[in-house]
């Protein structure tokens, strides 16, 4: 099993310190990010706290997730659902000097609540999943992105409300411009409901929490308590905690993985909660097990 033993981004929360190429525009909660970059190729992995819907601009951004893979290039974009955990690869093209240049756009549930309530979709719902795929990027959309530019260079002078307003302008030109990406937005709304064992399963050492695995398993959070205790017999947070603190036990006595490494590969996000958590447990700290480990 592959474990991910460096700290996992999380967006866009993990965006508040944008690095020099990169510029953030948050108000109330709401993100926009332009990155524009000279790179070759850089990977990483994220974790997604919000829906992103993201734009190419110049160069290639590949995402992968599960077994799929998701090539967003040039003039493409692609929207991905929250609460997951994926992979990327990004590079700009030799002949534009690996120039690279995007836009991430983070959705959340409330905002898609009341863009579907004023277009009256409540009763629209998709029968069947809508495949996540790549689209293009017409003349209308391109002209939607080119208006914000001003507002990221005097991000610090914008009005309340503002950003809200730009994000619900995006959904409404998305749309008009493609009828099929209504279903998409009904889809991250209307979540279909999925097994809690295979959900619980397939997530326990990404950093979710009980609330993103409520969303992933198409749930209200007390209807995931509630059925997650009739088939546990505990709750959600001690569950995983558990879970996650065995298996760290185990990386640490039997891997040479460092009690840092250890701590993100079992989806734990801080170093000091982990060792605390770890010793209120198992009565010894992490270091103290991997010490035992190396005297071995």
């Amino acid at each position: 099993m592959f474990y991910n033993t460096s700290k996992m981004l999380k967006v866009p929360e993990g965006f508040s310190e944008a690095p020099y190429e990169q510029v953030v525009l948050k108000m109330n909660g709401f993100s926009v990010v332009e990155s524009c970059l000279h790179t070759q190729r850089t990977q990483g992995t994220m974790f997604l706290e919000d829906h992103m819907l993201l734009f190419v601009l110049k160069g290639q951004y590949t995402i992968f997730f599960g077994d799929k893979t998701y090539r967003v290039n040039e003039n493409e974009m692609v929207l991905l659902h929250k609460s997951i955990v994926v992979q990327y690869e990004k590079s700009g093209k030799e002949k534009s000097d690996y120039l690279l240049d995007y836009m991430m756009f983070f959705l959340k549930d409330d905002l898609l609540k009341e863009f579907i309530k004023m277009n009256d979709f409540n009763h629209s719902y998709p029968s069947v999943v809508v495949p996540i795929t790549v689209k293009p990027v017409n003349a209308r959309l391109k002209g939607y992105i080119e208006s914000l530019k001003p507002l990221f260079n005097d991000s610090n002078s914008i009005s309340n409300g503002l950003v809200k307003l730009k994000l619900l302008e995006l959904m409404f030109d998305l749309v008009d411009t493609d009828k099929t990406l209504l279903l998409q937005f009904l889809q991250l709304k209307h979540k279909e409901r999925r097994s809690i064992t295979d959900v619980v399963e397939e997530n326990v050492y990404n950093p979710v929490n009980v609330n993103d695995l409520a969303y992933l398993s198409g749930r209200s959070l007390s209807t995931f308590k509630r059925e997650f205790k009739e088939i546990y017999n505990t709750s959600p947070l001690k569950w995983l905690r558990n879970r996650r603190l065995d298996k760290a036990k185990e990386l640490l006595s039997n891997t040479t993985y460092s009690v840092t490494e250890v701590c993100f590969a079992t989806g734990f996000e801080n170093v000091a909660h982990f060792s605390k958590v770890f010793k209120e447990r198992f009565g010894l700290s992490p270091s103290v097990v991997k010490q035992s480990m190396n005297l071995k």
